[in-house]
């Protein structure tokens, strides 16, 4: 079957799905023809969506933070210039000439590539498992957000004694590691399922399926309000966030360039693996987006224009955050030096405490005491007198819960717990939190139902049941989640299932069109679709600078997974605290069973196309009609597979 073009801009009817009597005229062994994007904007808010996820708000702020601010900023936008956009700018437009998922993108450019868009899609299943769970919690957070106060604002007593375990930490981390997950101690203590967030899974992955119900028809309408409605809830949170005490400080601290740390390669890996996962390269979702556009839709600008309000997210989120955590540390400081002045005041006259180290504002109104000059003070006497005392470090508290699930579920729930009005931002976040993972869920969903059609006729004729049903198998598999251990697999399953192996893939990707296809070939191709000719430099990006980076990302990631062992981050419910923890011998194989599931696509594709060439030679002919372009008035990408079959390429690489 010869793949349907997609109808032109000024083509009415380019963006309606066909009816029953055009798909009668197909015959009942066709899937129905390719949908595609009613307006630019839906095209926007859908790759938008996809690619501004949770990691805009709680991943890259930590990252920004942890590594030289200003200058950790300069080094994202340098690479996402250099490494990032182009590498967007090839899917995108991969998927808008083939009009095919990553599978048929591939297995297009060349048959023995098909494993890679295979492995795009293990990798995009085992992300939505895990990334679902985030939103049962997030469901689960903005549940309990309409009472007032709100149930992590104090901690919970029995009888008329405060809970140890959270007098000991604090009432938010306090509700989220016992409430909420319940947790256990550490990864080999399975415990029982949690039936609140099992309940929040169903319907979280309730909102996916209908969203995802009849293709981007219906995500797209979704989209409309997912999409748009976190940027009105993080300027309304920047608005309200400026105007607080310590918001100034925080965005200072965040912002202040340290140039040095240009020199460390791990922060180098960072910001790569940060642009990386930001674009969502590899996932196969960016290519199942552009496979909707009309061939002459400018992907070039798409690439950049995707990439910027990426970016400007990210900074966005980042402001809100740090004015946000600037203005819970400041409290923190101010309580931490009024718990001191008490202590001092009982000093005061004391006949063995030498009165001359005492500090001038002693007696003061511990508001009317500047954190500067009770830090001067600390550190020239604050050791020479008798008493615990703390030096109420403003650092210190900003460093405190800053990351991924400790920045949204305690730090910032904290944070928020101090407003006035504290219900109504906390629903507002969580609403946000949810709305920005949905949006991603879509486009993983998407990443792994599109190429599965186009790839089965089978699928595609049934793609509402397969929707369902992946849903119904991801939240069965999910329910792992839901255990009180279940957020050590979570962190299991953020930081090896899919870092690894989409580095990998996206190293295949890059090759295989510089290298294998032709970069100029490809550039030769992208001009027949947009009309003009992209500037040479994206070749020499591709062969060299692209792929070079990629390697060296595998390469330091491969490194230090091999000379660190696998830590995760646990709680100890004794001392109500966390503290990293080894992971013992069988979920060490679990990680690494994970990465080589996910990897294992691309040489089983390989050999099975190898197999297949050396039983059937001329059957490449045959598939190289099958995933060739029809369309009259454009000049079609050139197969790989038949110049292969012209120029003996194939026994070359076998």
């Amino acid at each position: 079957m010869e793949k349907q073009p997609l109808p032109a801009d000024d083509d009415k009817t380019g963006g309606v799905e066909p009816d029953a009597g055009e798909e009668l005229q197909r015959g009942p062994s066709e899937p129905p023809a390719r949908a595609g994007w009613n307006s630019k904007i839906e095209y926007f808010l859908a790759q938008v969506g996809f690619s501004v996820g949770l990691g805009n708000v709680w991943r890259f702020p930590y990252l920004c933070h942890q590594n030289g601010g200003g200058a950790f900023l300069l080094l994202y936008v340098l690479l996402m210039l250099v490494v990032g956009i182009p590498l967007f700018f090839l899917e995108l437009a991969a998927g808008q000439a083939i009009r095919q998922g990553s599978i048929g993108v591939w297995k297009y450019i060349s048959p023995r590539l098909a494993g890679i868009g295979y492995s795009s899609c293990v990798v995009c299943f085992f992300v939505a498992l895990y990334y679902n769970v985030i939103l049962a919690w997030s469901l689960f957070y903005l549940g309990n957000s309409f009472q007032y106060p709100l149930p992590w604002e104090h901690c919970p007593t029995q009888g008329n004694i405060t809970v140890k375990e959270c007098e000991k930490s604090s009432p938010t981390s306090y509700f989220w590691f016992r409430k909420a997950l319940d947790i256990t101690d550490s990864i080999d203590e399975v415990g029982s399922f949690n039936p609140y967030i099992v309940c929040c899974l169903l319907a979280a992955w309730t909102f996916v399926c209908l969203g995802m119900f009849k293709g981007i028809k219906s995500s797209v309408k979704v989209m409309y309000f997912s999409s748009i409605f976190p940027y009105v809830v993080l300027i309304c949170f920047l608005i309200r966030g400026l105007l607080l005490d310590g918001a100034l400080e925080g965005i200072t601290y965040m912002f202040y360039p340290k140039l040095e740390i240009w020199a460390n390669v791990q922060v180098w890996r960072q910001a790569a693996t940060q642009v990386f996962f930001a674009l969502g390269l590899g996932f196969g979702s960016v290519i199942a987006y552009s496979s909707y556009n009309p061939k002459n839709n400018n992907c070039h600008r798409d690439a950049f224009t995707v990439s910027f309000i990426n970016f400007l997210t990210s900074v966005l989120a980042t402001l809100v955050v740090f004015a946000v955590l600037g203005f819970r540390a400041k409290n923190k400081v101010i309580s931490c030096i009024a718990s001191n002045l008490k202590v001092l005041s009982e000093l005061y006259n004391c006949s063995y405490v030498d009165q001359s180290l005492m500090p001038v504002f002693c007696d003061s109104d511990p508001k009317s005491v500047t954190v500067e000059d009770y830090t001067a003070w600390f550190q020239q006497s604050g050791h020479k007198i008798p008493g615990n005392f703390t030096e109420c470090d403003l650092k210190k508290e900003m460093q405190t819960g800053v990351e991924g699930t400790g920045l949204a579920f305690i730090a910032f729930t904290e944070a928020i717990s101090l407003l006035p009005g504290s219900p109504f931002w906390s629903a507002l976040f969580f609403l946000m939190l949810l709305n920005l993972g949905l949006s991603t869920m879509f486009g993983t969903m998407e990443g792994i139902l599109a190429p599965l059609s186009d790839r089965f006729k089978t699928l595609a004729r049934n793609k509402t049941k397969l929707t369902i049903v992946s849903c119904i198998i991801g939240f069965l598999i999910g329910l792992l989640f839901t255990q009180r251990c279940g957020n050590y697999f979570v962190t299991m399953f953020d930081d090896y299932s899919a870092t690894l192996p989409l580095i990998i893939v996206v190293v295949f990707e890059t090759f295989s069109v510089s290298w294998l296809y032709g970069a100029d070939r490809f550039l030769d191709d992208i001009e027949a679709m947009l009309g003009w000719r992209p500037s040479v430099i994206y070749k020499y990006l591709w062969k060299y600078v692209c792929l070079l980076a990629m390697l060296g990302l595998l390469g330091a990631t491969t490194i230090r997974m091999i000379i660190q062992r696998p830590t995760y981050m646990a709680w100890n419910q004794k001392t109500a605290s966390d503290g990293y923890l080894l992971y013992p011998g069988w979920a060490l194989a679990v990680l690494a069973l994970l990465i080589i599931f996910a990897m294992m696509p691309v040489p089983v594709g390989l050999i099975h196309s190898v197999l297949l060439d050396r039983r059937r030679p001329a059957s490449r002919d045959t598939e190289a009609g099958q995933y060739s372009i029809v369309n009259t008035d454009e000049t079609p990408m050139t197969d790989m597979s038949e110049l292969d079959h012209r120029n003996g390429f194939a026994a070359s690489v076998s």
